[in-house]
């Protein structure tokens, strides 16, 4: 229809009448995103205001459409990707501005809005953001013709406002590019003059700037500087104390503390806020130094930073700041740096609600502290916590914890009776006795130790699983009491049931299979053959046998048997029978009749091993060289003074075993000397 109209006759300025209706349609269909239309439409009118002589356009309407035609054309171009044809458009534009101050702050708006659109598109090579300088410098040339052009009060002030504008996102352009010098000079041309700019941006970027100048002093006097500043928003001053802290590290902990309570006294700071700055300082994550941990103590215990977590709003931070704080103290508990690590468990604490939901976590902080202060031998605050965490959760993790204050204060009876303290926590394991005596071991505790084994024992007929297996905890337990001399008869008891459980259960299951099963009963065997042989020397004579006894007892559970091991079987039986009449000697008591039945037996299974390895091997051989001659005549005296106690045994039988043993190699004239004094003294003569 425009097309149509042409030149009406009799319209004034028909022609710019139809380039408004085509920029008009035009400016619709780019609101539409109908680029290609949009930019079709505005051709028409170009063409349409091509014929006109511009510099006879007196109007300042007719003025301005031309310019809002090219602007509007340079914007399409631009959204269709023909930046060279946008900004041959924002060029021609400047015939058009007509001296007119509006129309400067018009082009140089376009132009900042097109270097920011560079910058926005987050593609920082250098080439991008030379185009972003050059654009903005445009715009920033624009506004400064524009002041001259302006006549009103209002018009200066916008145009002032436009060449701060660009004066700051230039800055920015070069802090991008590193050239920190270029940003402030920029930022000291925006605070001199009539109309000072007080912009948040500007303390950030200058801060960044000497930061990157490496000038500490500067950057953090403009970080101190912002604390004054009332219209610098929660999001950029938080965002310039990460800046800070992450170029000055360590050095500028303390500075940042500051800066962050300065902030509290003056505007209203966030929790989230806070728990970014403590996070930040602490690192994120990895090794935390001391100074750092030691300025976030600082900050987080301040009352007015405490006071930020306390609504049920905030539940989500005050967990984030809870589990930070938690953190880093684990990292210097792992690193054993228990001083610091106290502190941080503690102000973690802060940052726990006081209900019930929460007291479980409240509960495992006092713990926690407890392990801290164990750490740093500080018993009676270990104990505060413990009694503070068994108030909100009385457990086994708080029973087994003053069990190790007990240790620490060298209680052994508290401990012990601690031990069994544990046993009726709801929560008990066998697992936490086995870790009691590796506990009392490490603090040389061994009758804690001992009672802490002693219990775990009692589990093992319970057929419940178990920790470890039970050879495993009695040769522990023994090997704990042999360490102190006196508690041979201990060491009888458990001993023995170590034999009795291998004939319960069977050796295999109880010992092991294979080489592992052997070592561990040869284990016991020589065991008792030591303790055996040092009761004699000590004259501990009941307790040898007794001992020598279990050594083929030990042996005996296998149907088969080394020779190397039925010889020591031998010499055992032989010792032990020796032992029980060395006992009656020293008590002055006659054996019994049970007694001498018993020792009879010991007797009879030494002599037929001494038989079967006679009867294999001549003395003198390889492998008999390994019985000494003495072990043949302790047995014929053992046997000559046994076997004449017994009611049916006449003096022929015993000078059988004397005449047995004088025909045998083993003899010595002294060993018959020594059995005939023998026998002079007792009532066979």
């Amino acid at each position: 229809m425009l097309s149509l109209a042409g030149e009406a006759t009799g319209v004034p300025s028909p022609a710019v009448k139809s380039a408004s209706f085509y920029l008009k349609t035009g400016l619709i269909w780019h609101d539409l995103r109908k680029f290609d239309l949009a930019s079709s439409c505005f051709e028409r009118a170009t063409d349409i205001v091509s014929k006109l002589d511009i510099a006879a356009i007196s109007d300042p309407v007719e003025r301005k459409l031309l310019l809002d035609l090219n602007l509007a054309r340079s914007r399409t171009a631009w959204e269709l990707s023909d930046r060279n044809l946008a900004i041959t458009l924002l060029t021609r534009a400047k015939t058009l501005l007509f001296g007119s101050s509006d129309h400067y702050k018009q082009l140089a708006n376009q132009y900042l809005i097109f270097g920011k659109s560079v910058l926005s598109r987050n593609n920082d090579t250098d080439n991008s953001l030379k185009e972003a300088l050059k654009l903005m410098s445009e715009a920033l040339d624009l506004g400064e013709k524009g002041s001259s052009a302006a006549r009103t009060r209002e018009q200066i002030m916008e145009l002032n406002e436009l060449r701060s504008k660009s004066l700051r996102f230039i800055s920015a352009v070069h802090l991008q590019k590193g050239e920190y010098e270029s940003v402030i000079k920029c930022v000291k041309v925006l605070r001199e003059g009539t109309d000072e700019d007080h912009h948040a941006s500007l303390p950030v970027l200058a801060m960044k700037a000497w930061l990157g100048l490496g000038r500490y002093g500067e950057a953090e006097k403009e970080l101190r500087d912002m604390v004054v500043n009332k219209g610098i928003p929660e999001s950029v001053w938080v965002s310039a104390v990460e800046a800070y802290f992450e170029a000055a590290g360590n050095a500028g902990a303390e500075t940042v503390k500051g800066v962050f309570l300065g902030l509290l006294g003056r505007c209203q700071v966030s929790a989230r806020a806070a728990f970014r700055v403590a996070n930040r300082v602490l690192g994120c994550g990895g090794e935390v130094s001391r100074v750092r941990t030691k300025v976030v103590a600082d900050l987080v215990s301040d009352e007015r930073v405490v006071a930020l977590f306390a609504s049920e709003a905030t539940a989500k931070e005050r967990a984030a700041m809870h589990a930070v704080l938690w953190n880093c103290a684990s990292e210097h508990f792992r690193s054993k740096d228990y001083e610091t690590s106290a502190v941080m468990f503690e102000k973690s604490l802060l940052y726990i609600s006081h209900d019930i939901e929460n007291r479980i976590l409240r509960a495992k902080g006092f713990r926690v502290l407890c392990l801290c202060y164990l750490g740093l031998s500080e018993l009676d605050r270990a104990q505060e916590y413990i009694n503070e965490a068994e108030k909100l959760e009385p457990n086994i993790a708080c029973a087994f914890l003053k069990f190790k204050i007990y240790l620490q204060n060298n209680d052994h009876n508290g401990a012990i009776n601690q031990v069994q303290a544990m046993k009726t926590c709801y929560d008990f394991t066998p697992d936490f006795l086995s870790l009691s005596a590796h506990e009392a071991v490490a603090c040389h505790a061994l009758p804690v130790a001992v009672s802490s084994l002693s219990n775990l024992l009692s589990f093992y007929t319970l057929g419940s699983p178990m920790p470890t297996t039970e050879v495993v905890v009695l040769r522990t337990l023994i090997t704990i009491l042999i360490q102190d001399p006196g508690n041979e008869v201990e060491v009888l008891k458990f001993m023995k049931r170590v034999h009795d459980r291998a004939s319960e259960l069977g050796t295999e299951c109880f010992f092991g299979k294979e080489e592992t099963g052997r070592r561990e009963k040869n284990w016991f065997a020589v065991t008792s053959w030591n303790i055996g042989t040092q009761c004699g020397k000590d004259k501990k004579y009941e307790l040898s046998a007794e001992f020598l006894r279990l050594l083929s007892g030990f042996y005996g559970l296998d149907d088969c048997q080394e020779e190397e091991n039925s010889i020591l079987v031998c010499k055992s039986l032989i010792l032990s029978v020796s032992a029980m009449v060395a006992s009656e000697n020293q008590k002055k008591t006659a054996l019994t009749d049970s007694e001498v039945k018993q020792a009879v037996e010991l007797l009879d299974r030494s002599g037929k091993i001494l038989t079967s390895i006679s009867a294999g091997n001549k003395l003198g051989g390889d492998k008999i060289t390994t019985v000494e001659p003495d072990l043949y005549f302790m047995h014929t005296f053992n046997a000559y003074d046994i076997h004449g106690r017994l009611e049916n045994c006449g003096p022929q039988q015993q000078l059988h075993f004397v005449k047995s043993f004088a025909s045998s190699k083993a003899c010595d004239p002294k060993h018959l000397l020594q059995i005939g004094v023998g026998a002079s003294q007792g009532s066979a003569v």
